[in-house]
């Protein structure tokens, strides 16, 4: 019997590597690039470009190449190789597949039925199918080559290489590959001579002399395509910020002489006098007047399907009339601040927009219109009419998160809200959440539940009229928020109370300010007595100098006395002056751990006065060629700690019994993004931050910097890096002064599958000048810059539009606490960290 089992095993085993040898020969097999490719044909291997005989590299001309090569990774074709692996001339259906392969049709169909037999041949042809929805092999195409050369030539022109040629060379491999080049000359440029703007209406030409406007040409500046719309545009915007309402760049017309052969060129720029406009069935030509607001009318509940129904309410608030078809159910005081265009107002492009975008910003309406009717073509008067179709009052949200790290094993978290819109009449938000989470982790599974409201109100609540101090163009918001969370078998059961009252403001279109004014959060530890259980590494310390303490000369208790004998024991031990004298290493040790023991365990109230500013020029979410800088600043403890005098038995100041967290912190984060072309893109952050404390406080744990895990330091796991050149073996290490770096290439590997490989680098040190910590972990100077920890790897992303799912491996590259060498010592796949997170890490 057991032979037999034996057997049977083996065979399997036999089986299973006979299995995988075979898919992979059918894999290796579909690496011949040019396994689809027929005869007479070649697969597009590279496009070269040379610009005056040099070869170039320029992204900018990327976007005129109609044919790229096949996507790679590591330099090999993946997508194609899968595309490879399927045939287009299979069977498209079932009875197709029946027809080609009738005894294995036959045979499912015997022994099962007519439906398994069609599921059967469905499985092989789908199977196909997903081959060929990868990247198909890149012919070239002599068509949208030659097309190629025509775009590159216009590209040039609007240049002003109006002389430029593009030559085009298909050098084809004997292996059905080819490379194609395209040979630019550019020419000499085209310059720019005299420039003569002729504008025939006394009002526009009164406009744009007062204007004083500096024009986008330029005697003696290259020809350039661009300058000349940009021109337009400005010119169009300054009439129309002007009170022009109808001006349009149909209006405009730039002449260019191209008779000269000197390479220059004049240029005339013309300002139609009158527009156009039909009149019964006839053109008739306007002079341009400046238009102003005459009526404004804000519809506060517009529906198209009740657009014919009477209106029922209507209130006049500063000459703006608000109406609803049932009843005006915003306070009109509040409202009008979102209108920019007043009656009496002359009409600007600028105000309109800014009325539109306030209105959207508002988050109480599902569309905004402003519609402007002309009432008088000799006075210019305009009657504005503002549409608003109000969101649904009561709304409902539910998010849900998975979530791991080295602390969590596995966990799930949600968060159930309901927001109220128009809470007050005056547009605001309130939000009521109830949030919860479950985890499993090395101590047992642990929770977390939570509740919180908000309000979002869309102005500043502000004393002392400090709200004008902020003009209304910039949207400010107040958001008051209030709090509490309790946490079970996370850290030392905290439970955590929160109130927050904040002011954000848009000081234009890509800076942001926020000024945290009373963010207060105090944070109560509940199990302390689980301390030496979580930081066990703590407690094996202590053990150790245990045995050669005299009094205890074995181990400490690991019972229901844990705790108490362990407090007991630190204390004694820094009391203790002969066993300072004879052993001040273990004597330190001891400090540390009772340092440490005291801030972690310590409850703490964190009063936070912060001010941040974020910079941020991405246009909108495709926009791959952008900068990102925030910069916060921020203090705790400066305002109570004024207002008490009381100290606890470790001279902290406290405030109301609670000790009072006092520091300064300062956080400088820094991103570019640069467009490569073919959807891969280089992403580079940096990050610096530190905390000093004074008046004799301690860093919260929860406000401390920490080094690793799926968003930073990606070859160590969270809390496992640092401080410095330590390694400490801690379950936690925290430090007050933190260096971040990394650079990453993400690029397209075969439909929603992406790519990456990375590089981070950065560590944590202390700048407290805390006697208790060790040399190894203080940043003293630049030379401690050496002590910077390297991790480098490569990742993949699952991009589903909504959410990118990703998992990157990280490998330990250089690492700062070794002895001798210390890069690429651990740099193996055993050694690695493999995270998993949402989203891109930066």
């Amino acid at each position: 019997m057991k032979n037999t089992i034996f057997g049977i095993i083996t065979v399997a085993k036999i089986m299973k590597k006979l299995a995988f040898y075979f898919l992979l020969a059918i894999f290796f097999a579909s690496c011949n690039s040019t396994k689809q490719v027929a005869e007479g044909e070649y697969l597009l291997r590279e496009n070269l470009l040379f610009i005056d005989s040099v070869k170039s590299k320029s992204g900018d001309l990327e976007k005129y190449i109609l044919q790229k090569p096949n996507n790679r990774l590591l330099g090999l074709p993946f997508g194609l190789y899968f595309y490879n692996l399927g045939n287009p001339d299979k069977p498209k259906t079932h009875s197709e597949w029946a027809e080609k392969n009738p005894k294995s049709y036959q045979f499912i169909k015997s022994i099962f039925s007519e439906k398994q037999s069609i599921a059967y041949a469905n499985s092989f042809i789908n199977l196909n199918n997903w081959y060929l929805k990868n990247d198909a092999p890149e012919i070239v195409n002599k068509s949208k080559i030659q097309k190629t050369a025509d775009n590159l030539w216009a590209y040039y022109k609007t240049q002003g290489y109006f002389k430029s040629k593009v030559d085009t060379i298909i050098k084809r491999n004997n292996d059905k590959k080819a490379i194609v080049e395209y040979h630019i000359q550019k020419g000499k440029p085209t310059m720019l001579d005299s420039i003569l703007v002729k504008i025939a209406s006394p009002e526009l030409d009164s406009i744009y002399k007062n204007s004083k406007h500096e024009s986008y040409l330029k005697t003696g500046a290259q020809y350039k395509d661009q300058d000349f719309r940009n021109e337009a545009s400005s010119i169009v915007k300054l009439f129309r910020n002007s009170g022009i309402f109808h001006f349009s760049e149909a209006a405009l017309g730039f002449y260019v002489d191209s008779t000269r052969t000197d390479y220059k060129t004049n240029v005339e720029f013309l300002i139609s006098t009158n527009r156009l406009t039909e009149e019964n069935g006839n053109y008739v030509e306007r002079p341009y007047k400046v238009h102003r607001i005459k009526e404004v009318t804000v519809h506060t509940d517009y529906s198209f399907l009740k657009k014919e129904e009477a209106i029922k309410d209507s209130i006049s608030y500063e000459g703006i009339n608000f109406i609803a078809n049932e009843k005006v159910k915003f306070n009109p005081k509040y409202l009008s601040q979102s209108i920019f265009l007043k009656p009496g107002e002359i009409y600007k492009d600028t105000l309109r927009n800014l009325t539109r975008n306030h209105l959207k910003s508002l988050q109480n309406f599902k569309s905004t219109n402003l519609k402007f009717t002309p009432l008088s073509e000799e006075n210019g008067d305009l009657r504005m009419d503002v549409f608003l179709t109000p969101i649904e009052k009561y709304n409902l949200s539910l998010e849900t998160e998975i979530t791991h790290s080295n602390i969590r094993n596995i966990g799930t978290s949600a968060k159930f809200s309901i927001t109220n819109r128009n809470a007050f009449r005056g547009a605001e938000l309130l939000k009521m959440s109830v949030l919860g989470s479950w985890f499993n982790s090395n101590n047992g599974p642990g929770w977390e539940l939570g509740a919180d409201i908000s309000v979002e109100v869309p102005r500043f609540l502000a004393p002392f009229n400090l709200s004008k101090l902020v003009p209304k163009e910039m949207s400010p918001r107040t958001y008051i928020s209030i709090g509490s969370s309790f946490q079970k078998n996370i850290g030392l059961d905290r439970q955590t109370f929160t109130f927050m009252t904040d002011f954000k403001w848009q000081f234009n279109a890509k800076k942001n300010i926020h000024l945290e004014i009373f963010n207060t959060q105090y944070v109560k530890n509940l199990n302390v007595t689980s301390f030496f259980d979580i930081y066990s590494s703590e407690f094996s310390r202590l053990n150790d100098i245990a045995q050669i303490y005299p009094g205890v000369g074995g181990n400490l208790p690991t019972d229901a006395t844990k705790y108490e004998e362990s407090v007991k024991f630190m204390s004694d031990v820094a009391a203790d002056a002969s066993f300072q004298a004879t052993n001040p290493t273990e004597y330190n040790t001891v400090l540390n751990i009772q340092n440490r023991f005291n801030i972690v365990t310590s409850d703490f109230l964190i009063p936070v006065i912060a001010y941040s500013f974020t910079f941020n020029n991405q246009s909108d979410v495709n926009d791959n060629n952008f900068s990102f800088l925030k910069v916060r600043v921020a203090n705790s403890g400066n305002i109570m700690g004024l207002l008490s005098k009381s100290r606890n038995s470790n001279d902290k100041k406290t405030f109301l019994n609670i000790p009072l967290a006092q520091y300064f912190k300062t956080d400088i984060e820094y991103k570019k993004f640069w467009d490569k072309g073919n959807n891969s893109v280089f992403a580079f952050r940096t990050m610096i931050g530190a905390i000093i404390t004074y008046d004799n406080s301690d860093i919260p744990f929860i406000k401390s910097y920490f080094a690793g895990g799926s968003n930073d330091i990606r070859a160590w796991q969270t809390y496992e890096l640092g401080p410095g050149r330590r390694n400490t073996g801690l379950e936690y290490n925290t430090g007050s002064f933190k260096f971040l770096t990394s650079a990453e290439y993400r690029f397209d590997v075969i439909s929603k599958l992406k790519g990456a490989i990375f590089v981070d680098a950065g560590n944590i040190w202390d700048i407290s000048g805390s006697e208790f910590v060790d040399n190894d972990a203080r940043f003293k100077n630049l030379s401690s810059l050496k002590n910077i920890a390297v991790g480098s790897g490569f990742g993949t992303r699952l991009d589903f539009n909504f959410l990118i799912l990703r998992f990157d491996i990280g490998f330990k590259t250089y690492e700062p606490y070794l002895e001798g060498n210390k890069w690429f010592k651990n740099y193996n796949f055993s050694n690695a960290v493999y995270n998993i997170g949402i989203n891109y890490p930066f």
